[in-house]
């Protein structure tokens, strides 16, 4: 069931673990192909292998049972080591250009300690008295509020602009500041800081007396400016999060379908014949020494585990196509053209109902997945979309409506944005009739703010 879970990327990892774990499991390649399969002789064992059971070798009596554990957590136990961090980089770079300013130990004592609670986004993440009963108690230096101040500014000329501030608004003013003559902006941030997060630019223009044109401009220039100071200097050999290798490629064909798991999906592994032949000369052995009888143990207890990672890949391939092939049964014609209007209503049950397993074993296979299509990738749980009826009674897929909002938010003017009473009344004259807190919930899904958050002015 866990394996059902884990996208292709995790799958390669975890099979590489196995591998590196379990020397009784090894991946089938052209040359262990070749090392084996050359003569009859070799193939007869490869057929032998495959019907392998240990225990035709051993007597029960011959291995307490304690003894073919050898450790006190479950094959599926969670690795729960602690990620280390990775962004030494930046907060060296921080400290490199900080004692170079530093006039004192005692500076340079203090600056370490802020620079130390600063995160990657380049924020301050510690009140300021609180680094001071930290250097104290750590560092034994024993300061004041003022001087940490006075050293945090400091901190604050360093590279990359907007450094060290302790919430967004202070980061953007340390970088106008940097770049001067940008005052008018720099009132908008200092007075009127909430007004302009929420876009309520008619209290910018009354408190601030300026034109919409003055507006317009600072703006502009605000939007220059990076909210995450620090976001420059990541670790770029971080594998993206957005990483994407679909498990599924779907492809029409004349009146049917070819599906394909992904071939990384379904490496083929086996039991190592070094391990079966490893028994067979055991068997064969007229007399067993302790010693033979505990290294069978060791080699029983891996084939074992072997065997049964084997099954497990073989069994996630068989419910990951099964699955697939119910999908594409289900929503034919959205594989054929691509349009989301043909996409049709289908519950996670209504999968599980054609192939006849649960419905928490399809909601396992849809996490995370990835199906690749002639009109592109995208999550395979994107397909799955309650009912809603329009008004000839028919029923269309709440991504159909998705779509829709977001074709009318898009097409709005900006200057005016539409609230969602507004969007309700397009979507009823198109023929969705839908409540407004319907609307709202679909359009904060799409990532669409209220009308007063998507204006410009």
């Amino acid at each position: 069931m866990k394996l059902l879970q884990v996208p292709t990327l995790e799958l390669e990892q975890r099979i590489e673990q196995e591998l590196e774990e379990n020397p009784a499991l090894e991946e089938v390649s052209k040359d262990i192909d070749s090392e084996h399969d050359e003569s009859p002789e070799n193939t007869e064992n490869s057929n032998h292998t495959d019907d392998f059971d240990i225990r035709d070798y051993l007597d029960e009596d011959d291995v307490a049972e304690y003894k073919l554990y050898t450790n006190n957590r479950s094959s599926d136990h969670e690795n729960l080591d602690m990620p280390i961090s990775d962004s030494l980089g930046f907060i060296d770079y921080l400290l490199s250009q900080f004692r170079l300013l530093s006039d004192s130990e005692t500076e340079r004592s203090i600056g370490e300690i802020i620079i130390g609670n600063i995160d990657e986004n380049g924020y301050l993440q510690r009140e300021l008295p609180a680094i001071v009963d930290d250097l104290a108690f750590s560092q034994h230096v024993f300061t004041d509020l003022k001087t940490v101040e006075t050293v945090l500014k400091k901190i604050q000329t360093l590279d990359p602009s907007g450094v060290g501030a302790r919430n967004l608004q202070e980061s953007l003013l340390l970088q106008l500041q940097r770049k001067n003559g940008h005052e008018l902006a720099e009132q908008v941030l200092s007075r009127t800081f909430d007004a302009f997060i929420n876009k309520r630019y008619d209290q910018i223009l009354h408190r601030l007396n300026i034109s919409e044109t003055q507006l317009s401009q600072a703006i502009q220039e605000i939007k220059t400016l990076n909210p995450k100071p620090g976001s420059a200097y990541s670790d770029s050999t971080k594998i993206s999060s957005q990483t994407v290798i679909p498990d599924f490629i779907v492809t029409p064909e004349n009146d049917s379908f070819e599906i394909i798991l992904n071939s990384r999906n379904a490496p083929e592994l086996r039991v190592s014949k070094d391990y079966a032949e490893l028994l067979q000369t055991y068997s064969e052995s007229q007399q067993k020494t302790q010693a033979q009888k505990d290294a069978v143990t060791f080699v029983r207890q891996k084939i074992d585990s072997a065997k049964s990672f084997i099954e497990a890949i073989k069994l996630r391939q068989y419910t990951l196509l099964g699955t697939m092939e119910a999908i594409v049964d289900l929503q034919s014609d959205y594989f054929r053209n691509g349009d989301i209007t043909t996409l049709k209503p289908m519950k996670m049950q209504d999968v599980a109902d054609l192939i006849g397993l649960d419905i928490s074993t399809i909601s396992r296979v849809v996490n995370s997945k990835y199906v690749q299509s002639p009109f592109g990738v995208f999550l395979l749980r994107d397909l799955f979309s309650n009912a809603v009826s329009n008004e000839t009674g028919d029923d269309v897929t709440s991504a159909e409506i998705k779509a829709q909002i977001a074709e009318i938010i898009n097409g709005e003017n900006k200057k005016n944005p539409m609230n969602d009473d507004a969007i309700t009344t397009i979507l009823a004259e198109k023929g969705y009739s839908l409540a407004r807190r319907t609307v709202a919930k679909y359009r904060e899904g799409l990532g669409f703010g209220v009308a007063r958050l998507r204006k410009i002015i």
